[in-house]
């Protein structure tokens, strides 16, 4: 087949799930509640940071941006994905793939760059608590966030540019449910050698740094901890710090399994199902995990909840003094 420049290919085929036709209408009802219950979850994150003021800490800033960007990274792929379920139409324009590229890469960097700060927060908070409202002052808070920010954009427009410089043969199809960048480089007729060595390096030194600076902390938070142990410095520690590590390895984890371990031979069954885990699973399970273990996010949700109830029931007794 002739390739044709990128300029003149309108359009991809995705091909989707690896699931039969009869069982589209269950899995769409499926994967709409994953997002939705995502989109509230997280969005009620937001709600509970903006509103309570004990919740106006570091750690809690840095958790908002978590929320907000599991909301974007979700939004990213499964609206389209669902779209294509109900019409069953799996193309996808060009600039909607490049686009997904972009944000794909930007969110999940985000992603990564957030949970390293988190880390760096807990480790300040455990090892130099004396030091902490020195160290982590609003200024800078503002400008670690700033910085993930601005290096997630980096990250991927340099991605998302070299992309756009490769050719597409007409008819194209990426075998995937969104335009992930490893499987649209393989879909390209042009050379991809450049990409694939900036991936490995440049994006290997994104995965690795991030996650080594998270264990890191927290190596040093557990021999510090171990120094001195007792039941209940363990279990403050666990209390404050367990939440966020089991999204690290859940997210890490699933990442390395699609990317650092793929699956073999033509079967991509794997790699789809990881790729859901951390794309879907992973942003909806967030605010359970930081809400269930977290006694400050359960008593702001119960002071909503209350003052909710307590103005409904004014606003009855009002009503009914009127009508009387």
């Amino acid at each position: 087949m002739r390739p044709e420049n990128q300029s003149s290919v309108s359009e991809f085929l995705l091909l989707g799930l690896p699931i039969w036709p009869e069982q589209q209408d269950v899995v769409f009802a499926l994967f709409l509640g994953m997002y939705l219950t995502t989109v509230l979850g997280n969005l009620l994150i937001l709600l509970l940071i903006r509103l309570d003021p004990r919740l106006h800490t570091p750690m809690y800033f840095f958790l908002s941006h978590l929320a907000l960007t599991d909301v974007s990274f979700s939004s990213v792929t499964l609206p389209k994905m669902l779209m294509n379920m109900q019409t069953r139409c799996q193309a996808i324009t060009y600039a909607g793939c490049i686009s997904q590229v972009y944000f794909f890469i930007f969110f999940g960097c985000l992603d990564s760059f957030l949970l390293a700060v988190m880390a760096y927060d807990r480790y300040v908070a455990v090892c130099h608590p004396l030091r902490y409202t020195a160290v982590m002052r609003d200024e800078f808070c503002v400008i670690l966030a700033a910085g993930c920010w601005l290096a997630a954009c980096a990250q991927a427009l340099l991605h998302t540019l070299l992309v756009d410089q490769l050719t597409f043969c007409a008819g194209t199809v990426i075998p995937h449910f969104f335009c992930d960048l490893a499987v649209v480089l393989k879909s390209s007729c042009s050379d991809t050698s450049l990409n694939e060595l900036l991936i490995l390096t440049e994006g290997g030194l994104i995965f690795t740094l991030p996650l080594g600076g998270i264990l890191g902390s927290y190596i040093r938070m557990a021999t510090i901890i171990l120094k001195v142990p007792s039941f209940t410095r363990i279990f403050k520690a666990l209390s404050t710090c367990g939440s966020h590590l089991f999204v690290v390895f859940l997210y890490y984890g699933t990442i390395a399994g699609v990317y650092y371990f793929p699956s073999s031979g033509n079967s991509k069954v794997k790699d789809i199902v990881a790729s859901l885990m951390y794309m879907v699973v992973t942003p909806m399970l967030n605010p359970f995990i930081y809400s269930l273990r977290n006694k400050d996010m359960k008593h702001a949700l119960q002071n909503l909840l209350l003052q909710r109830t307590c103005s409904q029931y004014f606003s009855a007794v009002l009503l009914g003094s009127l009508l009387l």
